[in-house]
């Protein structure tokens, strides 16, 4: 009889607990379609009005002057005795002038030189991370107020995809393109210039995280007789002095680097606006992931 007893109150406990466990898979299944009707949408809100911010910064409009973006001037700074000195001028992703002053190493002259009228540079990094915010906010804009998550994994899809693109535009600005000597030399920036660059002369524009980026390398060309132990260089952002390479049968080497730059401060806000941006999504991702750990046996 004391069995059946303590039979009988175990199957009661068990029937509590299950009960209570319904009721608590209850609340979660209320709290969770919650999530998905109402935080999912405000969320995707608050990240559509920031990358709507950073996607203003790549084209400031001039004042007064909608289709027209806004020129800045940017002198720029340097730590190596003022070999190099110049005032660039951007205009949303291109470069509209650049006014450079080289002082050569051999005959310590200074050499000016500027873009010629007819030419601008386009900052590829630039327009590479304005495409790649802009595609963010398509996804975003994809999935309206209207439009309801049925699934955790589809937020989860959704997030993962606009993550992708935000990392893509903060590593265009962060990770500045790796050149060989060759292909700088070759490059179309070497005929912007009025006077012509001489040939002992390279330049390379870069960017850096939110500084704009100027390089300047002096070469000399080696002698038949010192070539035996020539070495080309390989990829680089940056080229060390010492670093050799071929141009149409001569081959070169790097006497002098000089790089200098400025801070551009809406390059900044930029990629404090992907930060925030990038912590929201995975936040969501993380609400998501606390949910779908109670019931992981289907999908969520």
């Amino acid at each position: 009889m004391a069995l059946l007893a303590s039979q009988r109150l175990m199957l009661s406990d068990l029937s509590r607990m299950s009960a209570a466990s319904q009721a608590e898979r209850s609340v979660l299944e209320e709290e969770f379609k919650w999530l998905l009707k109402e935080e999912v949408h405000a969320v995707l809100k608050q990240l559509q009005d920031i990358l709507k911010e950073a996607s203003r910064r790549f084209s400031m409009p001039a004042s007064g002057l909608e289709s027209q973006v806004k020129q800045e001037n940017f002198i720029l700074g340097s730590s190596t005795m003022d070999q190099v000195k110049g005032v660039l001028t951007l205009q949303g992703e291109a470069l509209t002038q650049a006014d450079i002053n080289i002082k050569t190493a051999k005959s310590n002259q200074v050499l000016h030189f500027a873009f010629r009228d007819d030419k601008q540079w386009k900052m590829q990094q630039i327009q590479d991370a304005r495409n790649h915010v802009n595609q963010a906010l398509q996804l975003l804009n994809s999935r309206d107020e209207a439009y309801h998550f049925k699934t955790g994994a589809e937020v989860n899809k959704l997030m993962d995809a606009v993550m992708l693109q935000l990392t893509r535009a903060r590593n265009r600005l962060t990770t500045p393109a790796t050149m060989t000597l060759p292909e700088l030399a070759a490059s179309g920036l070497m005929k912007m210039f009025t006077p012509p660059m001489p040939g002992d002369v390279m330049v390379n524009f870069y960017i850096n995280l939110s500084k704009l980026c100027l390089t300047v390398y002096q070469l000399h060309v080696l002698q038949p007789n010192t070539t035996k132990n020539f070495k080309p260089a390989g990829s680089s952002v940056l080229h060390n002095p010492g670093s050799m390479f071929e141009l149409n049968n001569t081959k070169f080497e790097v006497s002098h680097v000089h790089k200098v730059e400025c801070v551009v401060p809406w390059l900044n806000d930029t990629l404090v606006f992907f930060t925030i941006s990038l912590q929201l999504c995975q936040q969501l991702k993380d609400k998501i992931s606390v949910f779908s750990s109670y019931w992981n046996y289907r999908p969520f």
